[in-house]
């Protein structure tokens, strides 16, 4: 069993731009401790600010009464008694006291001998065991020294070995190392220290920390530090998700995380640190569970050829196909049987194969969404939709909130609104809302609102507004192309509409 030490809280947040306040840090560390599982979770440093103080005492309020508290940690220094009377007063149980693991950071940073330092350190042990604290120890900078200074690392270690320690934590500060020789410099801790409990603490500079994650833990490294989505410092730390495939998968090494909450653990993080995702980022990224070429629709009809241990199930995810000009027959088939639609013969297949290639071609996106009105299109069928829009109007004036005036076409009859909002959009919504309260019917929850043109468009590009929609359990996307961008998220609603009305 593999401890996870998640830091998205403390080294997380030293991400370029991520500042989490108060309420998202508690939100953040009650999903990570309840629903993720982790087995530890380091949520800040000491004497950052008197804010970060009080978000320490809301999180070590709500882990005492949830008997949690002995898997909350804070970063402390060897500052003799300043660090741990911050802990203290704020709460928290255990010290990651954070030492020079390297003998360059000793002489040029502290200006001290390795004597002097170790003094120091002892000092603040003293001081933590009176107080009951628990310390673990960071030795700032390992991965160098002991790549250039192993006798001082070795020094520390053989004075510190015997003391209250209850794990050291070897990081890798500036991210310099690789699968090899993080195997061999872990091994070499471990044969030295066979007692101690180490944790490895990886960087993602050179894009290998998850890599040298596994060789850590294959050399016999008891605990691992991470960070949701990676986030970090310069290029980031360890993802939470990729780690743990890693460890499930690849090395059959079990762990207490729960898989199924790491995307929405992931999504959490991104909405509060305004970082998005990649699509392409393993486990949790939105196209990692999307087939494009309908060579690998195919062979997933037969006997999943082409599936690896990662099913998206496991994550709370389900399998796509995309449409696009790598789309096959098969692709269309598997989206189409998705939405309940099988009765399509080979020719309009094909037709709506050669459709859906065509605008790959030009680098539209297609959906699934729109597959009803490309098979329209194609088909020169009517797309019966039982909603539209008759009219609008919009009016902006200076002071004032934007207001809008809707017709709207609901199954033949009409309905007229207005309503204000905080901007066009918001008001036509609001609209919507109201007629739609009015009748008894039941209103989607707007999830998310994406606007993007084409890359060197000018001013008149058409513009592409996709919104996530979430009803009756249900989460989704819909589009709309236009040249103007408010007409464009309304053509996206309007398509929402039509879609809820059959669900």
């Amino acid at each position: 069993m593999i401890e996870i030490l998640d830091t998205t809280l403390r080294d997380g947040e030293q991400t370029s731009g991520v500042s989490f306040s108060s309420s998202e840090k508690l939100h953040i560390a009650r999903f990570l401790l309840s629903k993720v599982n982790v087995d530890r979770l380091e949520i800040a440093s000491a004497k950052v600010s008197e804010g970060e103080f009080e978000t320490v005492k809301r999180i070590t309020n709500w882990a005492t009464g949830n008997g949690k508290i002995n898997r909350i940690e804070v970063l402390g220094f060897v500052d003799g008694e300043i660090s741990l009377n911050w802990l203290q007063a704020a709460g928290a149980r255990v010290m990651n006291l954070l030492c020079k693991g390297s003998m360059k950071h000793c002489r040029e940073q502290l200006r001290k001998t390795p004597e002097q330092h170790l003094s120091d350190i002892v000092n603040v042990l003293n001081n933590a065991k009176e107080r009951d604290i628990t310390v673990n120890i960071y030795l700032e900078d390992w991965s160098n020294g002991m790549i250039h200074s192993s006798e001082y690392v070795f020094f520390l270690m053989d004075n510190l070995k015997d003391k209250n320690i209850k794990r050291f934590m070897l990081p890798d500060t500036l991210g310099i190392l690789n699968p090899i020789n993080t195997g061999k410099l872990c091994r070499l801790m471990l044969e030295k220290y066979p007692e101690l409990h180490f944790d490895f603490h990886a960087h993602n500079d050179y894009d290998l920390s998850v890599g040298n994650v596994l060789a850590a833990v294959a050399a016999g490294i008891k605990g691992v530090h991470t960070t949701v989505n990676g986030l970090g410092e310069r290029a980031g730390n360890a993802p939470l998700a990729s780690v743990i495939a890693v460890l499930h998968d690849q090395m059959k090494i079990d762990t207490n995380i729960r898989e199924n909450a790491l995307t929405e653990a992931g999504r959490l993080v991104e909405s509060y640190a305004g970082i998005r995702i990649p699509n392409n980022q393993p486990v949790t990224g939105d196209s990692v569970y999307t087939q494009c070429a309908g060579i690998h629709a195919d062979g997933d009809n037969k006997n999943n050829l082409y599936y690896n241990d990662l099913l998206p199930e496991r994550f709370g995810r389900s399998r796509e196909y995309a449409l696009g000009k790598l789309s096959g027959k098969a692709n269309i088939k598997k989206n189409l049987e998705a939405m309940g639609m099988t009765e399509i013969d080979d020719a309009d297949m094909r037709k709506i194969t050669e459709r859906i290639i065509e605008l790959g071609d030009k680098k539209a996106g297609v959906t699934q969404d729109d597959l009803p009105y490309i098979i329209a299109d194609v088909l020169h069928l009517d797309s019966n939709d039982r909603i539209s829009i008759v009219n609008y109007s919009f009016s902006l004036s200076k002071g004032l909130r934007p207001a809008a005036t809707v017709r709207i076409s609901i199954n033949g009859a009409e309905y007229e609104q207005t309503a204000a909002g905080d901007g066009q959009y918001d008001a036509f919504s609001k609209v919507l809302w109201k007629i739609y309260t009015g009748l008894g019917k039941s209103t989607p929850e707007l999830t998310d609102y994406n606007v993007s043109i084409p890359r060197g468009g000018k001013t008149n590009a058409l513009v592409q507004t996709t919104i996530s929609w979430h009803f009756h359990d249900k989460d989704f996307k819909t589009r709309g192309l236009d040249a103007d961008q408010t007409a464009a998220a309304i053509k996206a609603t309007v398509r929402m509409l039509n879609m809820i009305e059959n669900m």
